[in-house]
């Protein structure tokens, strides 16, 4: 369902990117090429700064949110996804929050606050707030940040997750090239 927020702000979807039909976009939503948008997401953009503005959401070209992901932001303010960038099943995006290029955020894991550089892998049923992870790092699964401090005992990003991480993009920027041809058969 697409529809507009209280401010009268529409989402803006690149046609060549494939939204199913269960998800939810509201408001100020920008979603660029290629990208997959799975079952049951929620991506909400209607929460305002006390002045009444808003900043988008953004989802980079060829980037997939995954089946039930929410993405939301405290008081208007600004969630990016970049490009390449994978959100996995049930995991919550809370801005204000900015994720790189080529991310792989894994199941049910929780960012708000933050900032994941470049390249960066956050792994299963993580929560990552409040900092900044640079770019190449590793959060293994079930591990709690609340700090940049936290940072001190995350080891980097080895060639086996970014491989991953891109083959889970390519195979998600498949999916969208099936799914719009299947949709047009409804």
């Amino acid at each position: 369902m697409i529809r507009k927020n209280p401010n009268g702000d529409f989402p803006v979807i690149d046609e060549s990117a494939y939204v199913d039909f269960t998800a939810i976009l509201c408001g100020k939503v920008i979603v660029g090429a290629n990208v997959f948008i799975g079952p049951y997401v929620v991506i909400r953009a209607d929460e305002t700064k006390p002045d009444g503005t808003l900043e988008p959401i953004i989802i980079g070209a060829n980037s997939n949110i995954q089946d039930g992901v929410v993405i939301h932001s405290k008081s208007g303010g600004r969630v990016l996804i970049g490009e390449y960038t994978s959100i996995a099943h049930r995991s919550i995006i809370h801005g204000p929050c900015e994720v790189g290029n080529r991310v792989f955020i894994g199941f049910n894991s929780v960012l708000f606050n933050c900032t994941v550089g470049d390249d960066s892998v956050v792994r299963h049923n993580s929560v990552v707030e409040g900092c900044h992870v640079p770019p190449n790092f590793h959060i293994p699964s079930t591990t709690a940040v609340h700090s940049d401090s936290d940072l001190n005992a995350i080891e980097q990003v080895t060639p086996d997750f970014s491989s991953f991480s891109e083959d889970v993009a390519q195979t998600n920027i498949l999916l969208v090239k099936g799914y719009k041809k299947l949709h047009n058969e409804f």
